[in-house]
């Protein structure tokens, strides 16, 4: 990190030095990132909302402590468990969908020793940027009719938030230009406020303190057979992540901390949530977002942002009002911050020179970008694969099966 006259020029990197009260508002950005879709996915599913914030935080510290605290990743509840969970729930109960969830973030740690005997090189082999640019890009596109359903509930206000972030990112100095999130979003919130679309009734009736309600696993085989399938697809996508991350703050954590740190992060920090009754656990691309808007690449602040997770799991009514922020507010930040990861991808393909006047080439991005936007699912008796995963897969095997020509072959 470079300063002239006060003002942040460019990242600010791990080592470089931030006053804690800054430190802490980048936290509360991060939080304020990560709370809807980690408490949506308790919603949908039966879980409770306290636990999954509190497993979240808890998650998010375990990965920074075996990634040897570099990797700038917060883990929230994962989306692409929603479907069997809540079927788990409604069949067997609560107990038997964490047990479900623990054996389905061991899978990770299975797979963790494979890549950590295979080593680094096989995974660069194994994923060119020709597959990385496109799954980053499947990443960020993706999300893309989530930000729209929620901004096109109010336009008007999602392009005030959407040009306020814009503003601040481009001509604000010093520390405001770090914090273009948490700015858009409290001015959004006091435009909907204005406008009075915000429901202020479930702030006044959540209590002060409350305990989550956690509950012990039980272990049921038909309710791991529906669960613990979906981490081989989550795995996949869990590489996409790791590599979205990496390119985003310019670093290669495939080769350090390891792929195989990252993914012992990932599903123990999942198994942890099982265990305390929270949802599966993923790396959150909402946050990867605000990585390469704010260009503040310092692990510290998810850190704070796990902390604060954990604190809102008890504090009730702050959480409460964190959820009354009306959607078009949510939705026009995330237009910027998923067609940032995104254009990561585009930047990826580019630096790295990827030749698309090769056949092989065109085929491989545009059979992973149709089959992970347009959402691809197969179904194999109850296992199911679909999205990001399935697109990564099917691109892999193109890469190893398809021949090269001279000029390209590595």
């Amino acid at each position: 990190m470079a300063t002239k006259n006060g003002q942040i020029r460019g990242p600010v990197r791990a080592g470089d030095y931030l006053p804690f009260h800054q430190l802490l508002i980048l936290g509360i950005q991060h939080t304020f990132t990560m709370f809807g879709a980690t408490v949506l996915v308790p919603l949908l599913t039966g879980l409770d909302v306290g636990v999954a914030l509190f497993t979240a935080g808890i998650g998010t510290l375990w990965f920074h402590l075996v990634t040897k605290r570099k990797v700038p990743v917060f883990l929230g509840s994962s989306f692409a468990f929603i479907a069997p969970v809540a079927l788990v729930v409604k069949q067997y109960g609560i107990p038997a969908a964490q047990g479900g969830i623990i054996v389905a973030g061991l899978l990770y740690c299975v797979m963790a020793a494979f890549v950590y005997f295979l080593g680094p090189s096989f995974i660069e082999k194994l994923l060119p940027p020709v597959i990385t640019g496109p799954i980053i890009m499947v990443i960020g596109l993706t999300l893309a009719p989530v930000a729209i359903g929620s901004a096109s509930k109010n336009w008007i206000i999602a392009f005030i938030v959407l040009l306020t972030a814009i503003i601040i990112n481009i001509y604000a100095k010093g520390f405001i230009k770090l914090v273009p999130v948490i700015i858009s979003l409290i001015v959004g919130y006091i435009v909907s406020a204005i406008a009075g679309i915000i429901n202020f009734e479930p702030v006044l009736q959540a209590p002060w303190i409350a305990v989550p309600r956690f509950t012990w696993p039980v272990f049921n085989a038909a309710a791991i057979g529906l669960i613990a399938p979906v981490a081989v697809a989550t795995m996949v996508e869990h590489v996409g992540d790791v590599l979205a991350v990496s390119a985003t703050v310019e670093e290669d954590f495939i080769k350090d901390p390891g792929l195989h740190r990252t993914m012992i992060g990932d599903g123990i920090g999942t198994a942890l949530a099982g265990l305390f009754g929270g949802p599966a656990n993923t790396t959150y691309s909402e946050n990867t977002g605000v990585l390469a808007l704010t260009r503040v690449w310092k692990p510290e602040v998810m850190r704070i942002a796990a902390c604060m997770a954990i604190l809102l799991s008890f504090i009730q009514k702050v959480g409460a009002a964190i959820r009354t922020i009306p959607e078009p507010v949510i939705g026009g930040i995330s237009i910027v911050l998923f067609g940032m990861i995104a254009s990561i991808g585009v930047r990826t393909v580019v630096e790295n020179q990827v030749d698309f006047k090769q056949p092989r080439n065109l085929i491989i991005a545009s059979v992973i970008l149709v089959l992970g936007i347009g959402g691809a699912v197969i179904n194999i008796g109850s296992f199911k694969m679909g999205g990001m995963g399935l697109a990564a897969l099917v691109g892999i095997i193109l890469n190893q099966i398809l021949p090269r020509s001279e000029e390209s072959a590595e």
